[in-house]
């Protein structure tokens, strides 16, 4: 088990990574799919690496080495993260790029896949030292980026700051105003409402589109929460807010189960002013462990991957998982899960909400047009909804797990966008 936070995030990744890559057997056999359309899944289209001088606190200058994958531009430009990490390798990204451009075309946005970043701990610079390495990043990257060829967004280690200087440092170098260069920026300077939840709500959309399917109504609903940094506490108060019974959450220390349902917004406040679950009024005391196994209808794993593994696979009792952490399900749980019946919707569509909103503020950029929140949530709403009633017959029809059936139909199009520009 890794041993502290920055670890943890890069395991996460790479596990839903993984989890993918052993669905692609059987979606090749699946779609007769030919050798040279395997070749153009399995290679990226551009990866290149940078080494760029920054000048530090000290006064001594020290070489950085900057990555960036754009996997597959067929569906148009490509769209991904900056990550700061100092085990960042070419490798990885290409897997996290390959998985960028599978969520994309899951929720039908004109994106590929990219994904990028510099190799540091970011815990080691300083805010200036942070800036200049951002800065000389994006100078020796500015030809290979743009609004209509490779869009970056924030990542692990990356924030709304980092994309302004992005932003910032392209212009100075274009000599115009781009603010579509970049998106995850702050609203002052053209960013999106909704983009600090859109994660979590695009999940609830996916998750009462779920329960609709599966006929599940009623006041008896009870969900349990893994997690409460931004994502899970966001889906928990959504929940709470749309009428849903939150009956346990838990954070990196402890959870609390109250049957009869969470004040999730007195949660909230409880852990801002304390740092913790613990001591929470009309609430009993769990453990992560315990909020797994806990008698839920809907189970919502915001935290870390591998969560639900072989040991308690057949003793979770939701009939629903919303993946909203990077494959928190293994791939062992999966199959176990899969034989129950128990629905498990994987992380590429169940937190495809936060790709979605930043489609939203390019578009938005592009047109100098800013959206009121309430027509950029009925487009999330809607983007969501027709992504889930478009896998989930392919689930139903084909009895394979949710993330296969979105593997498949995402690999679908982009071949499909191959063979219209010739490339098959």
């Amino acid at each position: 088990m890794p041993n502290n936070k920055l670890e943890r995030i890069h395991s996460d990744s790479a596990s839903t990574c993984k989890l993918c890559q052993m669905e692609m057997d059987s979606i090749h056999e699946r779609l007769d799919m030919k050798m040279e359309e395997i070749d153009i899944l399995d290679t990226p289209r551009r990866s290149f690496s940078v080494h760029f001088p920054v000048r530090m606190d000290s006064g001594k200058t020290k070489m950085f080495i900057g990555h960036r994958v754009q996997y597959n531009d067929a569906r148009g430009p490509t769209k991904g993260g900056i990550r700061y990490h100092p085990e960042l390798t070419v490798e990885y990204l290409q897997n996290l790029a390959f998985l960028m451009a599978i969520k994309c075309a899951l929720v039908e946005i004109p994106f590929g896949g990219a994904k990028g970043g510099i190799v540091v701990n970011t815990k080691e610079l300083s805010r200036g030292e942070l800036e200049r390495v951002t800065r000389a990043y994006i100078r020796e990257m500015s030809d290979y980026i743009g609004p209509f060829k490779d869009i970056p967004a924030p990542d692990v280690y990356t924030d709304e700051q980092v994309m302004v200087w992005i932003m910032d440092e392209f212009e100075r170098i274009k000599g115009e105003h781009v603010p579509s260069i970049v998106t995850g920026k702050p609203l002052a300077l053209g960013g999106s409402k909704v983009r600090k939840y859109s994660t979590a709500l695009g999940g609830v959309y996916i998750l009462e589109a779920a329960l609709n399917e599966l006929g599940i109504t009623g006041s008896d609903i009870k969900i349990a929460v893994q997690g409460f940094g931004n994502v899970g506490k966001n889906a928990a108060r959504i929940l709470h807010e749309k009428g849903y019974k939150v009956c346990a959450v838990s954070d990196s220390t402890s959870g609390i189960l109250n049957e009869k349902g969470l004040d999730i917004p007195a949660v909230i406040e409880h852990k801002s002013r304390t740092g913790h679950l613990m001591d929470f009024p009309d609430a009993k005391e769990i453990t992560n462990k315990e909020l797994i196994t806990s008698d839920c209808t809907v189970l919502i794993p915001a935290a870390l991957s591998d969560q639900i593994d072989l040991e308690n696979a057949n003793n979770v009792k939701a009939q629903i998982i919303l993946e909203l952490a990077n494959a928190p399900t293994s791939s062992e749980a999966s199959q176990i899960l899969l034989g129950r019946s128990v629905l498990v919707i994987p992380d590429i569509l169940a937190n495809a909400g936060g790709v979605v909103v930043s489609y939203f503020e390019w578009i938005q950029n592009l047109n100098q047009d800013y959206w009121e929140e309430e027509k950029i949530l009925e487009k999330l709403r809607k983007k969501m909804m027709t992504a889930f009633e478009t896998v989930y017959p392919i689930y139903c029809e084909e009895k394979c797990s949710m993330r296969r059936a979105a593997l498949q139909l995402s690999i679908e199009r982009i071949l499909e966008a191959e063979r219209l520009r010739g490339n098959l």
